[in-house]
């Protein structure tokens, strides 16, 4: 009686199953009626009455450790349904952190819609282009610098193949290859010739504009502009319009607006004018029109143009160039909350 005690006193010891269906199997093996254990205590009438004593507190060890056994295996199985229960098999192994948009992205996509509500639509082109669509067509003179190699990269000097100065190329593109009434932006990256510091960089964004169709004229184009300003910096903002002198466009003007830090009381930022410049623009002078296949004679157009890093500066108050293509995640972690 003994030998067998410890016998199955030491299978006991090394139970071990995978799943409920195997402890079950074994709490019948062991513990029922039937079992190895139950025998063991049938088999006690038998024993010799004085090994009943001993034989007695061996059976009952074996029987609470059987039991005990069993009971630690169903709680372990119990721990590990909670804790799958529990797990979101949905997520990733490693939690991932969500990356954000480009403060340039963000302004550039809030420029378009807002020019999309008043009928603009998107044009692109090459960036790397010919003289003609950046400059001839758009009535630069043969002697104007920003052909020269100090203002422009230039790849090919014969024929003269360069990267684009400005967005403009695309408009000469549409002009020649689409009939009027036109009405549509042109945002894109260009380049220029220019030493890096906080305010300049040799490569920056544009967002131009373009609308050509019978009668337009320049009350148009200051209505879409004020109209712009307003959505773009806020309802109180207020513009002016500065004669300037573009080859592309007659009259020309640069825009200003109110400083939308100091409310037009001057700091500076605004260089204590109240007025912060932000785009070019004028009527599309007739022989760019004509250059482009358009008779001047039947219709007008106005364009504009305004470097998508300006507007960020004004809207994020951002005062360094560069970081805008550094790639600082510390910088564009700020921007999480303007998507």
């Amino acid at each position: 009686m003994k030998n067998r005690i410890k016998d199955i006193l030491q299978e006991i010891e090394n139970l071990a199953a995978q799943n409920n269906e195997e402890l079950e199997a074994l709490r019948i093996k062991y513990l029922s009626k039937k079992g190895s254990v139950s025998e063991l205590f049938n088999d006690f009438r038998n024993v010799a009455n004085e090994e009943k004593r001993e034989i007695g507190q061996l059976l009952n060890d074996l029987k609470n450790k059987a039991q005990d056994k069993i009971n630690n295996l169903k709680e372990s199985f119990s721990s590990q349904n909670d804790a799958v229960q529990k797990l979101d098999l949905t997520r990733s192994a490693d939690p991932l952190k969500i990356g954000t948009r480009h403060p340039l992205s963000l302004t550039k996509n809030e420029i378009i819609d807002i020019f999309s509500r008043i009928g603009f639509t998107i044009a692109e082109g090459p960036e790397i282009e010919d003289d003609w669509h950046v400059f001839g067509a758009l009535n630069f003179p043969p002697e104007h610098p920003a052909r020269d190699m100090q203002d422009t990269f230039f790849i090919e000097q014969n024929p003269d193949i360069l990267l684009r100065t400005h967005t403009s190329s695309v408009q000469s593109r549409i002009m020649a290859n689409q009939k009027p009434p036109i009405r549509m932006l042109f945002p894109g990256r260009v380049y220029r010739n220019e030493a890096i510091s906080y305010r300049a960089h040799c490569f920056f964004h544009q967002v131009e504009g373009l609308y050509i169709d019978k009668n337009v004229s320049f009350a148009d184009l200051k209505q879409a502009l004020m109209y712009f300003a307003k959505e773009m910096f806020g309802e109180h903002t207020q513009i002016r319009l500065r004669p300037s002198y573009f080859p592309f466009t007659e009259p020309s003007a640069e825009m200003d607006i109110s400083c939308n830090i100091c409310g037009g009381k001057g700091c500076p930022f605004c260089k204590h004018t109240g007025w912060v410049e932000i785009l070019g623009c004028g009527m599309v002078d007739p022989n760019v029109l004509e250059n482009c296949g358009i008779d001047s004679k039947v219709y007008s157009g106005y364009a504009f143009g305004m470097g998508v890093e300006r507007i960020t500066n004004l809207k994020y108050q951002v005062k360094d160039l560069r970081l805008f293509s550094e790639n600082d995640v510390r910088f564009l972690k700020q921007f999480e909350s303007a998507i």
